[in-house]
This record gives C-alpha cells, sequence and structure tokens, in this order.
C-alpha cells in the first residue's frame, strides 16, 4: 500500500513541485478541491478528499477535511494494537504527510474594502485542526505549514526517512504557526464584539538574535516584523541599544511638518532642528549640543543628499537613517565601514500599543499620539506670543514630547538650544538645560522653552525665566496654576496651555 500525504494549501507557491517529488518517494496524494485541481491541471496525479473518504465537501467548502477516515488516518498511533484494530474496522489508513497551510485571515482582517462576513469566511477551520492533529502525532506524521519548509523536507527525503528530530521541529513550528492564527482571530473577535480585551496576547516570530541586550551579560532576541518598518542598507548589525535608540529618533523626527533632523542619545535628543533643507536642519541640529551628538542616531524625515552626507562624514554616528537617500549621498556614507545606514520604510504604528514587563504581568497602554493645534493653545497671560514664537513653541512641545520626564526644552528658530532630560525635579531640568545651552555658546534671550508636565510651584518658571526666555508652553492644570501665571506676568514671560501632559518614563 502507498504511503499518503494530505495536501491542502491557500497557498500554492511550489506545491506542484513538492507533490511531484512526493509521488516519485511512492507517496499517494489526498488533496482538498482548489488544491487537487490546482495539482491535477499541472499532470499530479491525485484523490480527492470527497472520493477518499466518500462524503462530499459541502457548505461551500466549510466541510470538507472534518472526517473519522481523515483524522483517524492522521492520529493512529502506529504501535498501539487497539489502534491497529480500531483502523482495519474501520477502514482507516494511515497519512503519514500532511501539508496544510491557511485561508488568508491575517492578510484580510484589517482592510477596510472587504464586509465583515468576508473576514469571517477565511477563518480556516479544517485547517488547523489537521496541521494540530499532526503535530500531535509527530511520532509518525510530518507537518508541513510553510512552502519554505518544502526544499528541506525532501532533501532529507531523499537520503532515506524524516528522522523524528525532524518531525518534532515540523511539530512545534505548526504549533506555533496555529497559535499566532489563533491570536490573531481572537483579538479580532474581542475587538469587534467586546467592549474590552479579555488577555493580551502576544504572537511575534523570532526576526534575528541580538549579540546581546543592554549590557553584554544580557541575552536579547528581536521579534516581529521589524523589517516591514527599517531597511539596514550599510554597516553592522543592529544593536539591543541601537535599536530603542532607533525608534525614539524616528518616531520624534516623523512628528516635524517641516524638513527636520533629530539626534537622538539614550532616547533623549541631544539636538533637534527643522530648517529650509536636510544640510540646513542637520547642521543647526547638531550645532545645539555637538559633545553628546559624538556615537548618537541622526534621523531626517526628507531625503539625505551627498551634501548632507559629507558633512555627516565629520563626526562618529552609530546609526543614519531616513525616507530616503540620493546614490551619491549613500556611496559617501559607506565611506564609513560599521556605521548603520536605515532606511525607513514607514513610520512606526500609531496604534500599536506600548508594553512594559512588571512583576506578574505586563503594563499595556496606547501609544502617546497626542498633538496639538492652534485652537488648543490657551495664552493664560497679559502678554501674547508673536507668531515667530508659537512656532517655535510648538516646535519646542513635540521635541519634550519625545524627552523624558521631567522635561524642559529651550528653543529659538527651530533649534533646540538645551534639553533637560529625565530629573527628578523639574527645576533641575530648567538648570541642566540652561546648562547646556551655554556650554555650546547658545543666548537664551528671546528663546521659548516647553515643560512636558505642569508647573507644581512658580520655582520652575521662574528659574526660566532667569535666561531670558520670553515665553512658554505647558500642560496648566495644577492647584497653583495662578501662582504660576502671575510670576510670567511679572517677569513679563507669555505663557501657553495646551491641557495634555506628555510624561515619558
Amino acid at each position: 500500500m502507498k504511503k499518503l500525504a494530505l495536501i491542502s494549501v491557500s497557498d500554492k507557491t511550489n506545491i506542484v513541485e513538492f507533490a511531484s517529488e512526493l509521488i516519485k518517494h511512492k507517496y499517494g496524494i489526498l488533496a482538498t478541491g482548489k488544491t487537487a485541481k490546482t495539482l491535477m491541471d499541472n499532470g499530479v496525479e491525485c484523490t480527492e478528499i470527497s472520493d477518499f473518504t466518500s462524503y462530499p465537501e459541502i457548505f461551500s467548502g466549510r466541510v470538507k477535511t472534518l472526517n473519522p477516515k481523515i483524522f483517524g488516518g492522521i492520529l493512529m498511533r502506529r504501535d498501539l494494537e487497539e489502534d491497529i484494530r480500531q483502523a482495519a474496522e474501520n477502514n482507516i489508513v494511515p497519512i503519514d504527510i500532511v501539508c496544510v497551510n491557511l485561508y488568508p485571515f491575517p492578510q484580510v482582517v484589517n482592510r477596510d474594502d472587504i464586509s465583515l462576513q468576508v473576514k469571517i469566511e477565511n477563518i480556516d477551520i479544517g485547517g488547523p485542526s489537521l496541521i494540530r492533529a499532526a503535530a500531535k502525532n509527530y511520532k509518525y506524521v510530518s507537518v508541513l505549514t510553510n512552502p519554505d519548509q518544502y526544499e528541506r523536507f525532501l532533501q532529507e527525503l531523499n537520503e532515506g526517512e524524516i528522522s523524528l528530530e525532524t518531525r518534532s521541529k515540523l511539530a512545534a513550528e505548526a504549533f506555533s504557526h496555529t497559535s499566532m492564527y489563533d491570536t490573531i482571530i481572537a483579538n479580532f473577535f474581542e475587538k469587534e464584539f467586546l467592549p474590552e480585551p479579555t488577555a493580551v496576547r502576544l504572537n511575534y516570530k523570532t526576526a534575528f538574535r541580538l549579540r546581546y541586550g543592554e549590557n553584554p551579560h544580557q541575552k536579547a532576541t528581536l521579534f516581529g516584523d521589524f523589517s516591514d518598518y527599517f531597511e539596514v542598507l550599510h554597516g553592522k548589525e543592529l544593536s539591543y541599544n541601537n535599536i530603542i535608540d532607533l525608534t525614539a529618533a524616528v518616531e520624534l523626527v516623523s512628528e516635524f511638518d517641516k524638513t527636520g533632523c533629530a539626534i537622538i542619545k539614550h532616547t533623549n535628543p541631544c539636538g533637534a532642528a527643522v530648517a529650509n533643507s536636510v544640510t540646513e536642519a542637520y547642521e543647526k541640529a547638531l550645532s545645539g549640543d555637538p559633545v553628546s551628538a559624538f556615537g548618537g542616531i541622526v534621523a531626517f524625515n526628507k531625503e539625505v543628499d551627498v551634501e548632507t552626507a559629507r558633512k555627516l562624514n565629520d563626526i562618529f554616528l552609530e546609526i543614519v537613517c531616513a525616507p530616503s537617500f540620493t546614490e551619491e549621498a549613500l556611496d559617501e556614507l559607506k565611506k564609513k565601514k560599521n556605521r548603520r545606514l536605515i532606511h525607513i520604510k514607514k513610520y512606526p504604528d500609531e496604534n500599536q500599543p506600548v508594553i512594559k514587563s512588571v512583576p506578574g504581568g505586563l503594563l499595556v497602554q496606547d501609544k502617546d499620539n497626542s498633538k496639538i493645534s492652534d485652537n488648543m493653545m490657551k495664552v493664560v497671560t497679559e502678554r501674547e506670543p508673536t507668531r515667530s514664537e508659537i512656532e517655535d513653541l510648538k516646535f519646542a512641545w513635540v521635541v519634550c514630547k519625545h524627552t523624558k520626564s521631567n522635561a524642559i526644552v529651550f528653543v529659538k528658530d527651530g533649534k533646540a538650544l538645551g534639553v533637560g532630560a529625565g530629573q527628578m525635579s523639574r527645576v533641575d531640568s530648567a538648570k541642566i538645560a540652561a546648562i547646556k545651552a551655554k556650554q555650546f555658546g547658545h543666548h537664551l534671550e528671546g528663546a521659548v522653552a516647553a515643560s512636558d508636565a505642569f508647573f507644581p510651584f512658580a520655582d520652575g518658571l521662574i528659574e526660566i525665566a532667569k535666561y531670558g526666555v520670553v515665553s512658554v508652553i505647558q500642560p496648566g492644570g495644577s492647584v497653583r496654576d495662578e501662582e504660576v501665571i502671575k510670576a510670567a506676568n511679572e517677569n513679563n514671560i507669555s505663557m501657553i496651555f495646551t491641557g495634555i501632559r506628555n510624561f515619558k518614563h
């Protein structure tokens, strides 16, 4: 009796070639409707499932493999006398290979151009059941769920029998595959039909192992579809810290309306600017804090040209990333052997949740997608900001949003002059921002300042006023707002409340 292989695939890549090779190894092929048609149209002999089971496919193909002859053939234990006896009594024969991939629900679930019912029809029922049955019985059955597995499977088959080690690895991959599929379905149904999710389900494929984590003694792995967002064009492999800082840089620069550049060090901006050209934006950003920029990550929101590339080559940088590079710029930048050049394929998803691990579980929150518009900006002081000050205030607000709390950012003419990040006291953040500005010869007279949260006392505002700052933007909402507003008026500073806090821990 021929050994049997069951094939039922949505993705028919290389399936004709795979089935043809199995036939050469004396396998009989069982196939479901469309798969059987594809095979027979290409001259591959096979038996349709309905002929094998003597039961038709029904309900537009919703029921075709759910049959004891199929699942019995997969699940029977070949070395158990009772299973062998029951198989003979019920005319069940072993199925040794199950090759199944699933309806493309993950590809259609987020489409807006199809109905809910069409999405539901793309949920595979029989396929996951076949895969799970075969994986459970891996001692006797090989299960394939991806066309990428065919070649190495056939290579081993050509050398003899498929080893138990290979079958067990295929089973692990199979359960991982159905788990991911079920995760997507469960998340979709909860979003559609429940007011709140009942669980957090994370199911990301391994992208690649990293050399180490934040420190050399920590192991680290990247999971998911990172390559959908970023393409490494040149340089060493990315490290854990590189990826964290790269993300911070791109998230900041993506918020600039004008041509912009952000320079990130340890997730905080040490330089940021907008200008009329990429080169000018970089020069302004770099001048903000050229010392901290050494070894930093530079991100642009416009194409990098050769003029900018030459200037980038003047200092050591870990990463340069942009939506595109001219050919001349790439040639120039590739002169630095180890520096990473990253193509930003698309900006980070605004709907992706922010997840942090805590003892015993996870903290999950929405991403901070807050933006301010002119009608949200409430002037609360006697002095009104000028139009140019308002533009700087809005820019300062964006930079401050992407700076670790407590954060104070000084800005003038579309350039960050000083950044105070991650301090326990807002007054200390203001002092540090001023020190950084003065260190590199930046004059704060006429500058503006942004604070990521309200001033709990007037001392922070008074500290800022010492340096000649003329306008401040902050959320407002403190019980001492009137005290802070009074201090601003006494120092002839205009102040805007936004009503939005941007803590970043």
